[in-house]
């Protein structure tokens, strides 16, 4: 059977049958923690890690499968749902503690302000709490009975002083909400990440009671200092090996369909020669050119250049 496109191009209007999604494209995402299959030494990383509470740093090029271990290790380990901080330029480590609205209490407190002065003997109460939110560290480092499972994301693309700026944190497993701390209240709830639960903060501090078990990933574009690299377990992911490869692909299709075998060998050489793939292109090209309603002859190679293009090129 011969690969039946969605869209052909000339504009008539079809109700078109679309076929399942791969698994790892399903919505609402569902974690892939079954079919992730650590490389060599990744399980005792992680394991030192934990046991020395200490953030583990996986260093390798962007699509190794770096961040997927986090889902692994947070289902096993039953630390909840993985808390997730994506690092830019921009980032700060303020963001990542706790997020305030400054504009919108300002503005809510001078609506409340303008409604009291028009009642008889009306008084304006000002509240902190709904312009505070705890960020994704914040939250990682909440009082609990579990550790939580933080994944900081590319931290090598953060501003040059965002790694030392972490090490206080990363140290004491505490922080200070300044706004807080100068509040007339003492006690505030709080806003976790991702969540409509709230937290309980006294005087404006936060202790963490067990320390999270935190991923920080790298592409290897830059250095970090010996100060934030000795807080840290260190691994670096290992080369795409066809062997590796091929247990990818059994874990996520239950055994490689036939033509799947030519996909990772051609890629895995591919990767051994230098050039920049990414493991998700693979378990795309295996999703989509094999199987009875593959494409085939020229447009199979087409779309095999189209989902294997080199991640480094235009």
């Amino acid at each position: 059977m011969t690969w039946k496109p969605y869209y052909r191009g000339d504009g008539e209007r079809r109700v078109t049958p679309l076929a399942d999604p791969p698994p790892w494209r399903s919505f609402p995402r569902t974690p892939q923690h079954r079919q992730y299959q650590p490389p060599h030494g990744l399980v005792d990383a992680v394991n030192a890690a934990v046991h020395l509470r200490r953030p583990l740093l996986v260093s390798g090029p962007a699509g190794s499968g770096k961040s997927t271990v986090i889902e692994q290790v947070a289902h096993e380990l039953d630390l909840g749902p993985v808390l997730r901080w994506h690092i830019t330029s921009r980032s700060t480590l303020t963001e990542a503690l706790y997020r305030y609205d400054a504009l919108g209490r300002i503005h809510a407190q001078s609506l409340r302000t303008a409604a009291a002065r028009g009642a008889r003997n009306g008084r304006s109460r000002d509240d902190i709490a709904p312009f505070l939110q705890l960020g994704p560290l914040g939250t990682a480092l909440l009082p609990s009975e579990r550790p939580r499972a933080l994944l900081v994301d590319e931290i090598d693309k953060s501003d040059l002083d965002l790694p030392s700026d972490l090490l206080e944190v990363l140290e004491r497993g505490e922080y200070e909400i300044p706004e807080l701390v100068r509040y007339r209240r003492s006690r505030v709830m709080v806003r976790q990440w991702d969540s409509d639960e709230e937290h309980l903060v006294e005087d404006g501090r936060v202790q963490c009671t067990q320390f999270p078990f935190i991923l920080l990933t790298s592409n290897g574009e830059r250095d970090f200092s010996p100060a934030f690299l000795r807080r840290c377990v260190r691994y670096t992911m290992p080369p795409l090996t066809a062997e590796l490869l091929h247990g990818i692909v059994r874990a996520h299709f239950d055994d490689v369909p036939d033509g799947g075998e030519d996909l990772v060998e051609g890629f895995a050489a591919r990767v051994m020669a230098g050039e920049h793939l990414a493991i998700d292109q693979l378990l795309n090209a295996v999703a989509l050119l094999t199987g009875d309603q593959a494409p085939q002859g020229a447009q199979h190679e087409e779309l095999r250049a189209l989902i294997l293009r080199e991640l480094s090129r235009v």
